[in-house]
């Protein structure tokens, strides 16, 4: 690179921080155009809806307003769906860039160019990643800050009980080394009584899924407590067993005795694969090896939290060793349990084929979730009866370098002590 390449590509990097200090969440998208209009650029930022359906352009300063696109069927979807940089064929040269914090997708840049890209141009592929990746950061860092991101990401009001959950819940993704996490809670406007957590600490990743009674606020609350319960030990330096009796505890006091939750808690250690589990009456989480589910992890059953006798000594774990590229698949029955027209359940049967066909095709654990939320929904007219979560914890597979590279060259492995906390 000479030093007028090194010059322009700092000065983008320079622009886009010196925009970003002060800006609103609303003020992100001229930032990212200005950042760009620095190496003689324009770029448009268009944020997925939070059903994952359409790319909602964010309005620009000087930038004539576009229109939304579709997630399925436009070159900006395929962009966003596969995670790979395109070319535009608007007849005027520009590339889409997959818009990311870490592995989160959240929607792609439209970028306009002052000629035809070259997508083997390592030196132009690297100011699209800066571009693409800083901007990805920016919209994860600002937007607990207000509103003006998520206003348009909207396509019609949240109910209170959705509001909460969703304040709480961690991003839809996330991956380090040796490890995928993807998640989906089901519907995106009026969940309730759903909820999914995970965590990285060391070597050991952490998740779990819960689903509280009722669908209305006070299931959300129990949720949200169950979902708090479960992080204050974990946080506080205590171990999966040592979480059981608090979450019973709060489930008994707030439940009254009336309401209860299910869930399944789980750690995997990433240096063995490891995996220790135990399931409060919740559905068996599935094992995918080799793109097939092979097993029902169907051990380390108890009761439902709210109903356990408090003691830790009564919490016995289930343990599976996984291989390297096997899937671990949670849910909740408002997935299996999604009726069609005539009343037929989706059923686990039907799961496992779709999880199956994603396997199949390659799609990476965020898009294969999207596509099942979508069939789930579709399968009841859009209107779910009763919340849906899938998490999906992919172990050792590789893939987890594919989220971070555009044009196919991926970031720089870290060792293993610099993945601790």
């Amino acid at each position: 690179m000479s030093s007028s390449d090194a010059e322009l590509t700092l000065a983008m990097v320079r622009t886009l921080m010196d925009h970003a200090h002060l800006a609103t969440p609303g003020q992100v998208p001229d930032a990212i155009h200005e950042a760009a209009r620095a190496l003689g650029w324009t770029a448009v930022l268009h944020l997925t809806d939070h059903e994952q359906r359409l790319l909602l352009p964010s309005p620009v300063t000087g930038v004539p307003p576009r229109r939304p696109l579709a997630v399925e069927t436009t070159l900006a979807g395929r962009c966003f769906r596969t995670m790979e940089p395109l070319p535009s064929t608007s007849g005027t040269p520009g590339v889409w860039l997959p818009v990311v914090d870490g592995v989160d997708r959240l929607g792609v840049l439209e970028v306009g160019l002052p000629a035809e890209p070259d997508l083997d141009d390592e030196l132009f592929l690297d100011r699209c990643r800066m571009l693409s990746h800083l901007a990805g950061h920016l919209i994860a860092a600002k937007s607990p800050y207000g509103d003006g991101l998520d206003h348009f990401r909207r396509l019609r009001p949240r109910t209170v009980a959705s509001e909460l959950l969703h304040q709480v819940l961690p991003p839809l993704s996330f991956a380090c080394e040796g490890l995928v996490v993807s998640c989906l809670l089901l519907p995106a406007y009026d969940v309730a009584a759903d909820a999914f957590d995970y965590g990285i600490g060391d070597d050991t990743a952490h998740f779990a899924v819960f689903d509280a009674t009722g669908h209305d606020l006070d299931g959300t609350i129990l949720a949200a407590l169950a979902l708090a319960a479960y992080r204050n030990t974990r946080r506080n330096g205590r171990g999966l067993v040592e979480s059981v009796p608090l979450i019973d505890r709060l489930m008994a006091e707030h439940g009254r005795g009336e309401r209860f939750a299910t869930g399944v808690l789980a750690e995997l250690d990433l240096s063995t694969g490891r995996l220790r589990y135990l399931n409060a009456g919740h559905p068996a989480p599935l094992l995918l090896r080799g793109g097939r589910v092979v097993k029902e992890l169907d051990q380390g059953h108890r009761v439902l939290f709210g109903l356990g006798s408090g003691d830790s000594e009564d919490v016995e774990l289930a343990e599976e060793w996984l291989q390297p590229g096997d899937r671990v698949v949670l849910y909740t029955d408002g997935v299996v349990e999604a009726r069609d027209g005539e009343g037929r359940f989706l059923g686990q049967e039907r799961l496992e084929e779709l999880l199956h066909k994603a396997a199949a095709t390659g799609l990476p654990a965020p898009e294969t979730l999207r596509r099942i939320a979508h069939d789930v929904l579709a399968r009841q007219g859009g209107v779910l009866q009763d919340d849906a979560t899938l998490l999906v914890a992919e172990w050792a597979s590789g893939r987890e370098r594919t989220f971070s590279a555009v044009g196919g060259v991926p970031h720089q492995e870290l060792s293993p002590d610099s993945r601790r906390e």
